[in-house]
Formats: structure tokens, C-alpha cells, sequence
């Protein structure tokens, strides 16, 4: 955590150099839910109704399915405590599960959350979602490695840049209407993300959005959760230790 504490001033820095020519979207918030005040949010997506979260730190990481109406927690597996949980996606009817600086991912049941493998990768896991074909996947890096989604293998690697100017820190992810959304760790913003070149499209600023959710900015709080309804076409975002978890709409700021 201290090493991404460290660079997120870098990575704030890049954004706010980059961000000039670049469109940027504000929100208008549509429903609020409850979340789990507790949770240190580390993944989240959404499908068949429920979301899907997993949660950080070393003793307290698990992967969750959750309803989203009242936030109760339907099914919970806990990551084994030496292990800090990272991000998570869906692969048919797997959950593919990161961890930061062990090197090593878990595959779960999507129905019943029971393992069904390990694999293994190179330096740290911060953040997975996937298209539906391939997987993608953040290191902290500018860059996004692009897995294959039955053998977990690298198979390309986008570098991330806005205006020519690399883009770190790169935290939650989720695809939405051929984009990777990705929130920038330690900031209020989501960069919109080329899959295929990696230039930044546009920045979300979501600004303001910790204090409606009841709760100071720190570094223990920050931003760090976005999920998509693909079918109903809604945007859900949320935090680390936030007690709500917000639907929005997104609008272009002049």
C-alpha cells in the first residue's frame, strides 16, 4: 500500500498535464444503494442481477456476491490471509481473482465459490474485467496486459497514455461500451480507456462523490469500484470503505 501511496501524486500530476485536451464528464447521480462500509473495495462487476465484489487487505480479502437493492451479501468466500485480494472478472462461469504482490490468482465457481486453481503471473495484480473475449489487466503500470482468457497467458500488452503523456496508477477496471473504464488510484478520476491503441479518450471527475457517500477523502477511502449493466445500460461506481454505492449519469463538462 505504501508504494501506491508514493506514486499516486505522479500519476495525479499525469492526469492533470494530460487532461487539458481531452474531454471530461461530470455525473449526475440517478439511485443510491447501500454498500458495505467495511469493504475495501478491490473488484467489482456486475452480472445476472447481482454484483460482484472482491475486497482487500491482508486478513480481510474475500470475493462477495452481493444484491444490489439492500447490499446484503449473498455469498462470501475469504481469501486465505496472507494473501491482500485484487480484482476480479468474469470467464463463463469462473471468477478469475487477483492478488497484489504474491504472484498468484485464483480461479472460484462463479455459482458456489469454490476453487478450481491457481495460475501464476509476474510482478503485482491490481485489477482485471474483460470484453467477453479477452481478458485485461492492470499492474499498476502504464501498461494493461491482455490475457487469454482460458490459459491466462499475455498475449499483448497496451501501453496507456494521454496526449502522449504515459498514465500510472491504473486501478478498478470495467469494459463499458468499448471502453476500459479505470479509476486512477488516489484520485477522484476514471480515465477512458482505447483497448486497442491505449490513448485515453476522456476523464470522468468524480469529484464531490466521497462526501455524498458520507465520508472524508483519505487514502484509506478513495474511489476504487465500477461496475456496468450492460442490458439496462447503468454505471455503478463506489469506494473503499464507502457506505453507499452510487448509479450515475455521466455528463460532459463544458
Amino acid at each position: 500500500m505504501l508504494i501506491k501511496t508514493l506514486l499516486a501524486s505522479l500519476a495525479l500530476a499525469c492526469c492533470t498535464l494530460a487532461q487539458a485536451a481531452l474531454p471530461v464528464y461530470g455525473y449526475t447521480v440517478k439511485n443510491t444503494y447501500p454498500h458495505d462500509a467495511q469493504a475495501f473495495t478491490e473488484g467489482l462487476f456486475y452480472q445476472d442481477g447481482v454484483l460482484y465484489e472482491s475486497t482487500g487487505l491482508n486478513g480481510q480479502s474475500s470475493i462477495r456476491k452481493v444484491e444490489l437493492e439492500t447490499g446484503k451479501i449473498l455469498l462470501k468466500r475469504d481469501i486465505p490471509s496472507q494473501y491482500f485480494g485484487e480484482g476480479i472478472a468474469p470467464v463463463g462461469k469462473k471468477i478469475i481473482s487477483l492478488t497484489w504482490s504474491n504472484q498468484i490468482g485464483f480461479i472460484f465457481d462463479i455459482d458456489t465459490f469454490q476453487p478450481s486453481g491457481t495460475f501464476r503471473y509476474e510482478g503485482e495484480g491490481w485489477a482485471l474485467t474483460t470484453d467477453g473475449k479477452r481478458l485485461y489487466m492492470s499492474d499498476g503500470s502504464q501498461y494493461l496486459r491482455v490475457l487469454d482468457p482460458e490459459t491466462l497467458q499475455v498475449t499483448r500488452r497496451i501501453r496507456v497514455s494521454a496526449e502522449g503523456t504515459p498514465v500510472t496508477q491504473l486501478n478498478e477496471l470495467e469494459f463499458v461500451n468499448g471502453e476500459i473504464f479505470a479509476n486512477i488510484w488516489q484520485t477522484d478520476r476514471i480515465a477512458r480507456i482505447d483497448p486497442f491503441s491505449g490513448q485515453v479518450r476522456g476523464w470522468i471527475d468524480l469529484k464531490g462523490l466521497d462526501r455524498l457517500a458520507g465520508v472524508q477523502p483519505s487514502a484509506d477511502n478513495v474511489a476504487n469500484g465500477i461496475a456496468y449493466d450492460a442490458a439496462k445500460k447503468r454505471l455503478f461506481v463506489t469506494g473503499k470503505r464507502w457506505p453507499k454505492l452510487f448509479e450515475i449519469e455521466l455528463k460532459k463538462l463544458p
